[in-house]
């Protein structure tokens, strides 16, 4: 499981260039992708999810909209604790991808990683 000082110490939003495969991801907040981040482009770097934990709670960090881009990055709330941690392979820039599954579809979802938005 991935902590909140090991994301801390993540490439931020900044380290991207032009050809790397995650120019496309220009996400400050939360936005749907069409398919799920992978390899090549882009290396799993772990978790957030707590291991011993089935069901992690769907409360948010107190008082944010985790739908805005300036929202706190809180590991251990909703939506984060549901996290994989993801890296661009040719910079590292780091992102968080969420799977949203309701009865009938399947949403997957990207922000990318900003450091200083970390508690």
């Amino acid at each position: 499981m991935i902590t909140a000082d090991a994301l801390r110490a993540m490439p931020g939003p900044d380290r991207w260039r032009p050809a790397c495969p995650c120019a496309r991801l220009q996400c400050a907040g939360w936005e749907s992708i069409g398919a799920p981040l992978a390899e090549p482009g882009f290396r799993r770097v772990g978790t957030l999810r707590e291991p011993d934990v089935d069901e992690p709670t769907v409360e948010e960090w107190p008082g944010s909209r985790f739908w805005s881009a300036d929202a706190p990055i809180s590991p251990r709330h909703f939506p984060y604790n549901r996290c994989e941690v993801w890296a661009c392979a040719a910079c590292g820039r780091g992102f968080l991808q969420y799977t949203e599954v309701g009865g009938y579809y399947v949403d997957h979802r990207v922000r990318q990683l900003d450091p200083a938005l970390v508690v």
